[in-house]
């Protein structure tokens, strides 16, 4: 797998604005293992080796089990293993992710809205727009993930 480009060089201001957005949602006060399982599950759902790579990572540096990691794909089915937020975030993301295919119906909104509330939900929301654009960059320009870096340096 070879890079492209390197977006990041290319593009620095939209990067450097796509930072911001990551900044904002990081101090948007929802957990960080929270934020970090909704952008592996986005990552998962796209096919995004990078960014699968790289959030696995930060999920086992925010102390997240390697179990309930493995199960993120199948999060549905681990029953109480997720949290009642973490499942209501899990089950957004995909909807939300999925939006030319679910249209994101009333009852999902319902469900989302049941646990978060308005700013949450409207930054959650924020946090899959963002990394579906980061997926969207690291899949278009073969952006190398950490474990090939590593393996091949």
């Amino acid at each position: 797998m070879t890079n492209r480009l390197d977006y990041n060089t290319a593009a620095p201001a939209g990067m450097k604005a796509l930072g911001g957005v990551y900044g904002y949602v990081s101090q948007s006060g929802l957990p960080k293992a929270l934020i970090d399982l909704v952008y592996l599950r986005v990552s998962l759902i796209n096919g995004c080796a990078y960014c699968i790579d790289m959030h696995t990572r930060d999920l086992i540096k925010d102390g997240v089990s390697i179990d309930k990691i493995a199960l993120v794909p199948v999060w549905h089915e681990a029953g109480e293993l997720f949290s009642a937020q973490e499942r209501a975030a899990l089950r957004w993301a995909e909807t939300v992710t999925k939006v030319a295919e679910t249209a994101v119906p009333d009852a999902e909104f319902q469900a989302a809205r049941a646990i978060f509330n308005e700013r949450e939900l409207a930054d959650l929301t924020i946090a899959i727009g963002l990394m579906n654009t980061y997926n969207r960059l690291a899949i278009s320009f073969r952006a190398t993930p950490q474990a090939v870096k590593q393996r091949n340096g």
